[in-house]
């Protein structure tokens, strides 16, 4: 699988961008945003049987992730920036319109794109995260919430210092991956939440964990730490959005975002359709956060019927 997934750097608004591509575009491009603890590999089911239907799919470690390069510590992480960054990347390859699909951060890039750039996006499929106006508000969770914590400047480099980078993406993926909402007690770190006794789950092999951890070998965690988490007050604000693209939203009723406030009556009351009129959710029962590596066949059906119904 990983012969046939290429890879380029581009160096687009002064920084080098990785790029894992692969398909010949006969019937249009589609473009992979990742999450956290996510780089490109998150979509490599998804990015092959896109190819194999043909099209080109391309999935960018974003801007400090991976392979990608790190921007100075003195420049602030902004939402807007992961926006530009994929308008400059259709630029560089000359492609004109793209299907964007988003997972957990990176649907909040892929629905901004589409929102200020409708004439260069066919559709937007998003996992885990709906669409909102606004900033997110979670104040109300308890101290322990895990974006509380890591939002605290310092705190998830001490917590996460304790161990090795291998070890930090395990934990994070086996809690991630729970029905639960990462909460730590009094006394505790995120990361005492698991252990090494701890299996990882069933979808998520040895090898999978190893192609995370050499990544974030190279990047670290400090800029994944900055977005997210400690830019979500900063996100983008929309006046009176409305999406003149299909939207397609999936959600893993296992998914602990689920619980977040206000993510299932967004999703279930009909608000995120007064945005998007041409809306369509799908609910994946048994699914968790990590839906496209846990069902990997069925989330690539629904993306492949997705793109065929908007040619």
């Amino acid at each position: 699988m990983a012969q046939q997934i290429e890879h380029t750097h581009l160096l687009l608004r002064g920084l080098n961008l990785h790029l894992a591509q692969v398909g010949k575009d006969e019937l249009g491009t589609v473009v992979f945003l990742h999450g956290f603890p996510e780089i490109w590999y998150t979509w490599r089911h998804q990015m092959l049987a896109v190819a194999a239907a043909g099209y080109r799919a391309i999935a960018p470690d974003s801007r400090g992730y991976g392979l990608s390069d790190q921007p100075a510590e003195d420049v602030e992480a902004t939402w807007e920036d992961l926006v530009a960054d994929v308008l400059a990347i259709l630029d560089a390859l000359s492609i004109h319109k793209v299907f964007l699909v988003g997972k957990d951060y990176g649907a909040m890039p892929a629905y901004d794109f589409a929102l200020r750039h409708p004439d260069r996006t066919r559709g937007v499929m998003c996992m885990g995260i709906p669409f909102s106006p606004g900033p997110f508000n979670f104040d109300t969770m308890p101290e322990g919430f895990y974006i509380l914590r890591w939002r605290e400047p310092d705190r998830a480099e001490a917590d996460f210092g304790r161990h090795d980078v291998r070890r930090v993406v395990r934990t994070i993926y086996i809690l991630f991956s729970r029905s639960d909402v990462p909460i730590a007690e009094e006394g505790q770190e995120i990361m005492d939440l698991a252990d090494l006794s701890t299996p990882l789950p069933p979808w998520f092999t040895e090898e999978d964990l190893d192609a995370y951890a050499a990544l974030y070998e190279k990047s670290g965690f400090r800029y994944p730490l900055q977005i997210p988490y400690r830019s979500l007050h900063r996100m983008t604000k929309h006046v009176d959005p409305k999406f003149q693209v299909p939207v397609f939203m999936v959600m893993g009723e296992k998914d602990y975002c689920f619980k977040f406030p206000g993510f299932e009556a967004a999703m279930r009351s009909g608000v995120m359709n007064t945005f998007a009129p041409n809306l369509k959710i799908t609910y994946i029962p048994e699914g968790s956060h990590f839906v496209q590596e846990q069902f990997p066949d069925q989330i690539n059906d629904l993306l492949l019927g997705f793109l065929k119904d908007h040619p």
